[in-house]
């Protein structure tokens, strides 16, 4: 099949697809205000300017899969895609954002570079095949319940669009209730797939469903998981970042505060370098 590409795609690609450096999916759960966006968007990306990593904000205009029907969404699609197309334009960021139907993928295309399969979602085929249609970068998050090895198929689902600009997310994997861990394995069986992998490490220690009505999380191990997946040799991270966790609307428990990141960054970008034979 005739490869898509969408103007713009195929530069940002090849950005975060540089051999041996770190690139970045960062931002906020979910959009809290038409503000708020826009302040951690240009936080992220001073920091990662002065660091040199391609960067990415993301943000999701509807949280489908919250674990509550009273617990907050977001705007909506409309509203949600009008605030990210606002902060791509304010700051000249890429957009990343999740699409959780068919009938989102073509509006959500227009506004973002990014298109992110959730990782319920991710056997959905229609909604892989949609997406990866747009000819936009399409991130498929790996299903909690879906072993390494099971993505291939779910891989091939959107190569078969003939669209190569497909990346992979490890997120965790369920073990017992309300727990997830990481199996440092899956990062060379899934890349061995033929396509890059990223370390989703703020989900990774999200424990769902923890609090009952919402999911809980453990945030302290992101400082011991991050290193290492670098380690393991992923492509990229992606993390839930804010400037006040306890605060944040969605995921909080699991999200990295903002004001740490930039140390962080510094310690994985040594860790990647060593892992590439550069130190």
């Amino acid at each position: 099949m005739k490869k898509t590409v969408v103007p713009g795609s195929e530069a940002l690609w090849r950005q975060l697809t540089r051999q041996g450096r770190l690139f970045l999916f960062a931002g906020p759960c979910v959009i809290e205000s038409p503000k708020h966006p826009h302040f951690v968007a240009a936080r992220l990306k001073e920091i990662c300017g002065e660091l040199g990593i391609p960067f990415v904000f993301k943000a999701s205009y509807d949280k489908a899969n919250r674990s509550s029907l009273g617990s907050y969404r977001g705007p909506g699609v409309e509203r949600g895609l009008d605030i990210l197309g606002e902060v791509k334009a304010r700051h000249g960021v890429p957009i990343l954002t999740d699409v959780h139907e068919t009938a989102q993928v073509e509006r959500a295309a227009q506004v973002a570079d990014v298109l992110q399969i959730p990782a319920f979602l991710c056997r959905q085929t229609d909604l892989v095949v949609a997406a990866a249609s747009t000819g936009r970068i399409v991130n498929i998050k790996k299903g909690q319940f879906l072993s390494p090895w099971d993505m291939k198929t779910v891989l091939e689902k959107a190569r078969s669009t003939g669209n190569p600009r497909i990346l992979a997310t490890e997120r965790g994997f369920t073990f017992g209730y309300n727990n997830l861990v990481v199996d440092m394995r899956s990062f060379p069986v899934m890349r061995s797939h033929g396509f890059p992998v990223v370390f989703d490490v703020t989900h990774s220690v999200q424990r769902p469903g923890g609090l009952g009505d919402r999911s809980g999380g453990d945030s302290h191990f992101i400082d011991t998981l991050a290193p290492a997946g670098v380690a393991a040799g992923v492509d990229g991270l992606f993390m839930e970042v804010h400037e006040k966790p306890e605060r944040a609307l969605s995921d909080g428990p699991n999200a990295y505060r903002l004001g740490r990141l930039k140390k962080l960054l510094q310690r994985l970008q040594r860790i990647n370098s060593a892992a590439h034979g550069r130190a």
